[in-house]
């Protein structure tokens, strides 16, 4: 190791921006704030000896109202033009929570909740900074999550029917799902628990929950 003082090498901001989904009966939802820019990824600058986690929650609670949420790392921006303000390096962070979770911020008015396919769009919301990417990727690796898994961010209650499955997995991939095929590739990972709903929407449906407690996103 060099002996050179660190404050001779030229450092770079460090920050840190969310992406944060929810489901709605618009479907797949991203968590906007306004800034100057215009609309944003939650986000603030680390402050000194903070850790990243530490500053993602901050930024979600001061900015969107969000609190009790475990965000996960998803991925490091660090394209040396990436904010014109100078040279700053973000480490991207990623969430998926139900309605409850963001109705805070949405009653206090410091959010916005924006459909995904209407984000970097013609006529739709364009993103400042780089954010374009850190949500083009979040939103990748939630579809990918919920292709393979039954509801990685629990966003159903314990129980539930395969129709109220295939709705949320639909609404995260932004399309109909064929139905035969959805339910072979899940079933797999479900246990049916012997109760049923009431009916109300036609015929009794069997309910389901998801087979073991690892079935999170985190592996």
């Amino acid at each position: 190791m060099s002996s050179v003082p660190l404050t001779q090498f030229p450092r770079p901001s460090l920050a840190v921006d969310t992406a944060t989904f929810t489901v709605t009966g618009r479907g797949l939802e991203i968590v906007l704030v306004t800034e100057d820019v215009g609309l944003a990824l939650p986000g603030t600058f680390v402050h000194e000896r903070e850790r990243l986690e530490a500053a993602v929650l901050r930024s979600l609670r001061t900015k969107a109202g969000i609190t009790g949420r475990e965000p996960e790392q998803l991925h490091v921006f660090d394209d040396p033009d990436r904010d014109p303000r100078g040279w700053v390096v973000t480490v991207g962070h990623l969430d998926v929570v139900p309605g409850s979770v963001v109705a805070e911020g949405l009653r206090g008015g410091s959010i916005t909740l924006v459909p995904v396919s209407e984000v970097g769009v013609d006529g739709g919301v364009q993103l400042p900074y780089d954010h374009p990417r850190v949500f083009v990727e979040a939103l990748r690796r939630v579809r990918d999550a919920y292709s393979q898994h039954p509801d990685p961010w629990g966003l159903l209650p314990e129980t539930f029917s395969l129709g109220d499955l295939q709705t949320l997995h639909e609404a995260v991939a932004g399309e109909e799902l064929p139905r035969d095929t959805f339910r072979r590739s899940m079933k797999r990972q479900l246990e049916p628990t012997g109760d049923y709903t009431d009916g109300r929407r036609g015929r009794p449906s069997l309910l389901y929950r998801n087979r073991s407690a690892g079935h999170s996103h985190h592996g």
